[in-house]
């Protein structure tokens, strides 16, 4: 498959996690793959909009994929969310051939170009690591982990349910893992790794985001990690900028260094001035100095 995606980051990378973007950018063209903008895109409704509105939800979606469509491209993401969503949509566009026909009637009407269900929905986590030579991605890290026990924490949206994704998913997944032992670290097992971050329901009920997020770095940490990494800027949104209420919330210090597994990429590719790690809430910096990776 060419490396040539139509680049859908999601609205967090574009106004919160400005750094997993740079970052996600800047590994992606180290390692010969194109990420093309998507001008005409928004927002993709997550999971809120397809709960309340799912007609709507599934309009939106498909005017997102007909513009990667248009350009002859998969799309491409990195945030968990915004790849359930999309895949949600697809999967069913791909099966059920009268709701296409429904959605594309509505997307015709606002002068928008109908989808076809021709495309895939791809993380930027499945393509470097399933799609990129082990041996060719290998040979751009210059800076081995070495042995820098990293905790992956995968998240759920792009876990479940399994039978959407156009890769593995649900309890075979080891993207993660793959990456992290491929750069020279040691992967840590723990309790927690696919579950929830907590931030759907972020506004509903505070108090139980942060002892989700908390209970997650938590588990980690006692399994040894020095960091923690996600494939989902919605995910380093909760598991990273919020430890510091998730503290206050339970009485007791976290402080485990969370980012996107783009940042941590970008660090072992001699990138670190693309990684963004000073936007880090809890700094990953003198653990990554004791490493020889600064």
């Amino acid at each position: 498959m060419k490396l040539d995606f139509a680049y859908y980051p999601g609205c967090a990378a574009k106004q919160v996690q400005k750094e997993a973007d740079r970052a996600a950018r800047a590994v992606a063209q180290t390692l010969g793959i194109t990420l093309r903008d998507m001008p005409r895109a928004t927002c993709c409704g997550a999971v809120s909009l397809r709960e309340t509105k799912p007609a709507f939800s599934l309009a939106v979606a498909a005017r997102i994929l007909s513009e990667a469509e248009e350009g002859g491209r998969h799309l491409v993401t990195i945030c968990n969310t915004c790849l359930q969503t999309l895949s949600h949509a697809n999967h069913r566009f791909q099966n059920e051939p009268d709701l296409l026909e429904k959605i594309n009637h509505v997307l015709v009407q606002v002068g928008v170009r109908p989808y076809q269900a021709t495309i895939q929905v791809f993380h930027l986590l499945w393509v470097i690591t399933d799609q990129i030579d082990p041996q060719f991605l290998k040979s751009k890290v210059k800076k081995s982990l070495n042995g820098l026990r990293v905790a992956p924490f995968y998240g759920c949206h792009n876990l479940r349910p399994a039978e959407i994704f156009a890769a593995k998913a649900g309890e075979e997944a080891d993207h993660l893992d793959r990456l992290i032992l491929l750069l020279g670290g040691q992967p840590v097992a723990y309790d927690g790794h696919d579950k929830c971050c907590g931030f759907h329901v972020m506004l509903s009920d505070k108090t139980e985001m942060r002892a989700m997020l908390a209970k997650n770095c938590l588990n980690a940490k006692k399994a040894g990690a020095e960091v923690m990494i996600t494939p989902c800027t919605l995910c380093d949104m909760s598991m990273g900028s919020f430890q510091g209420p998730a503290e206050k919330s339970i009485g007791q210090p976290i402080q485990l260094p969370e980012m996107n597994f783009a940042q941590l990429l970008a660090v072992a590719m001699g990138l670190e001035g693309s990684a963004g790690l000073n936007r880090l809430h809890v700094s990953p910096q003198a653990t990554l100095t004791a490493r020889g990776l600064l």
